[in-house]
């Protein structure tokens, strides 16, 4: 068990610890307020947990807590928030990455738990939920505040298509009259996105102050309450604005909560990755002339020559930076650009809707310059972008665009995120390959240090690990799980079968996966490394046996999920939109099927040079990028089979290398410590002993 933290006997929850922060053990009648509310039992793994973050929200040295799945760690960590921001007068901004987790805790677990505490605070506690400025209903463009759209890039609306556009349009104008949110997650059902880009502006396009509906505007409204609440719930994608450049995205805060912290990495990669293309400089070109009333034959000409360099270099990663005719070419679109930003400016005596469009203008304008102004930048070795060249799509319109994005984002992360905070980071998968360290240096906390190996299951932490770093260091433990993996599942791996080669599915994994389907009775998640493989396998399951095979992509993924949960026998197959997040508990889901190690593909631009820095500073880049991201997506992957104590079932790695190669241990650590087999009689003959139960 981790090193508790000394502290003297614990203040009743009627008289607290005279206005102080709740301390470590003090957090343990609390959180029993809020479980029996919520009709929940004691489990130690959430009071650890709990007493942690207490002891966190009071220090300097950020957290990071393993909780796995059913430990309960919404309520472990909202408790010692709730009761530190109103006690302190510290706002605390807590981050998810799912809808589905941050509907959970601002619909149910943050309500109770302030209701629970109030009694025992001076006051009620504020509670506010911040999304990003689009996620709002803009009232002055429904109301016509705003010149018409222009069809959206890459639009290829049918027949038929602009009425129901029309209609769409109008059911949200009549409910922007009766909601108090204006949140795109309340309107039920919701409405497409090309809809929706109809009823919304981003941030750069409002018109602030100058507005006409300013005192009733949504997002204004979501950001006073927020910088008015002891507890705001956001999102990932907002802390990746903060840590792009806009730090006013987030009210001012002390301490910081990021549930599903394994996901930040990749969301703050994902927000700074930026193109530059052909279309997106005409659509700019457009908007400057319809709004802004400015021939911009200079910005379509230049977006011609870079269609030309583009088109002269081919896909991949452009290891020394621009080419010299594409750096040219770039830099024409910049000046272009400069030009345009000088001149577009309301005309004198304009009306309302010409300033809007106006402002719709400039914002493309100036996005698209700092686009262009980034790719400019001299690469230095280990540091800056990484560049590179993609043809897209037919879907996305096809062509070829420039691609940027960071090298890293840790000092991002760590520099604007939670530089002077509190920091605690929590997920049901932290440790790869048994460790904090690889998610830490993610996140720019830096090294580990020594580790204590404890026990594993429901009863004890498996692990506690400190690091001695920057700041003090950081603290990491593992809580454990209240589910006792090893009699509750099986990770097999198929060790008789051929390694992986370029095709989709091998006709030995066919076979494979025929077995395991029919011995499980259907009840099968299939993940796959691509679609191409999702659909093979699909097709021949479909083929071979009788069972109903739903493939994603053939319907909306929440309509998919919902029928693979409500018909027991159904089995659904897939790719990364599988991977993470799906909670279907009981018989629906007994066995998890994962075709190959999820390695990042060898001409991904970013991990690869990721991989190659990594090799540079003395450090092995396969471990620490390629090994560290399949072993992310595998615990992930396994982590879909147990979800209750009463779940029962088989995970089954297709993909040899997990039990051959030396790195398999690196990612066996990393997953959920179900039962290890190799011998397929014995796990079919399980899997037929579950689909004969009751």
């Amino acid at each position: 068990m981790p090193a508790a933290t000394e502290n003297p006997e614990p203040d009743s929850p009627e008289t607290g610890s005279a206005g102080g922060s709740v301390t470590a053990h003090e957090v343990d009648p609390l959180l029993d307020l809020a479980v029996d509310a919520l009709g929940g039992a004691r489990r130690e793994g959430q009071h650890e947990m709990a007493r942690a973050v207490a002891d966190a929200l009071g220090s300097a040295r950020p957290l990071l807590v393993q909780a796995g799945t059913g430990t309960g760690k919404s309520l472990a960590y909202l408790v010692p928030a709730v009761h530190h921001a109103v006690t302190q007068g510290e706002r605390v901004v807590v981050s998810t990455a799912t809808i589905a987790l941050q509907r959970q805790v601002v619909a149910r677990d943050l309500p109770l738990v302030a209701e629970s505490l109030a009694a025992h605070l001076d006051r009620a506690p504020r509670t506010a939920l911040l999304k990003g400025w689009q996620n709002y209903v803009c009232r002055n463009k429904l109301e016509g505040g705003y010149p018409e759209d222009e069809p959206a890039l890459f639009d290829t609306p049918g027949r038929g298509a602009t009425s129901d556009l029309g209609a769409q349009v109008l059911r949200v104008r009549t409910w922007a009259h009766e909601t108090d949110t204006g949140d795109r997650d309340d309107l039920q059902p919701g409405v497409s996105e090309r809809a929706w880009r109809q009823v919304s502006v981003s941030k750069l396009e409002c018109l602030g102050s100058k507005c006409r509906f300013f005192s009733e505007c949504f997002p204004e409204n979501a950001r006073e309450k927020a910088r008015q609440a002891d507890v705001v719930v956001t999102n990932h994608a907002m802390l990746a604005v903060a840590a792009t450049g806009s730090p006013g995205a987030l009210p001012e805060h002390d301490a910081i909560v990021v549930d599903e912290a394994h996901d930040l990495a990749d969301r703050v990669t994902t927000s700074a990755t930026v193109e530059l293309s052909v279309p997106v400089i005409e659509h700019a070109a457009r908007l400057a002339t319809r709004h802004g009333g400015l021939p911009a034959v200079e910005l379509t000409e230049a977006g011609a020559r870079l269609g030309v360099a583009l088109e002269a270099v081919p896909d991949g990663r452009l290891r020394l930076g621009l080419p010299d005719e594409l750096r040219l070419a770039v830099m024409s679109v910049r000046d272009a650009l400069r030009t345009l930003m000088t001149a577009l400016k309301p005309a004198a005596g304009a009306d309302a809707q010409a300033e809007a469009g106006t402002k719709l203008a400039q914002a493309s304008v100036l996005e698209l310059f700092e686009v262009a102004e980034r790719m400019l930048i001299d690469p230095v070795p280990g540091k800056g972008d990484v560049l590179w060249v993609a043809r897209s799509e037919p879907e996305r319109g096809g062509g070829v665009r420039l691609h940027a994005a960071p090298l890293g984002v840790a000092g991002l992360i760590a520099g604007a995120l939670f530089s002077e905070k509190a920091v605690v980071l929590t997920s049901a998968t932290l440790t790869l390959g048994g460790s904090f360290e690889p998610l830490a240096r993610s996140v720019g906390l830096g090294p580990g240090g020594s580790a204590d190996d404890g026990g594993s299951g429901a009863d004890s932490a498996s692990r506690s690990e400190i690091s001695s770093g920057r700041d003090g260091g950081w603290r990491g433990i593992d809580v454990g799980s209240p589910f006792d993996y090893r009699s509750q599942g099986i990770v097999y791996v198929a060790k008789h079968l051929p390694e992986p080669g370029r095709e989709p599915a091998t006709e030995s994994q066919l076979d494979e996966i025929a077995e395991l389907v029919t011995a499980a009775g259907g009840r099968t998640l299939g993940l796959f490394s691509s679609h191409r493989a999702a659909r093979a396998a699909a097709e021949a399951m479909r083929e071979r046996l009788d069972v109903e095979v739903l493939l994603q992509g053939e319907d909306q993924l929440s309509t998919l999920v919902a029928q693979f949960a409500a018909e027991e026998t159904t089995c659904l197959f897939g790719t990364l939109g599988l991977w993470q997040g799906v909670d279907v508990p009981g018989r629906a889901c007994s066995l998890v099927i994962i075709d190959r190690l999820p390695f990042p593909r060898p001409d991904d631009p970013v991990r690869s040079a990721r991989a190659e820095a990594a090799d540079r500073a003395g450090g092995n880049g396969f471990m620490q990028v390629s090994a560290t991201h399949a072993a992310l997506m595998l615990a992930q992957a396994a982590g879909r089979l147990i979800r209750t104590t009463q779940d029962r079932g088989v995970v089954a790695v297709l993909d040899p290398r997990l039990a051959t190669r030396r790195y398999g241990a690196f990612l066996t650590r990393s997953m959920p410590p179900l039962w290890p087999a190799t011998d397929r009689e014995t796990v079919l003959g399980a899997l037929r002993r579950l689909a004969a139960l009751p």
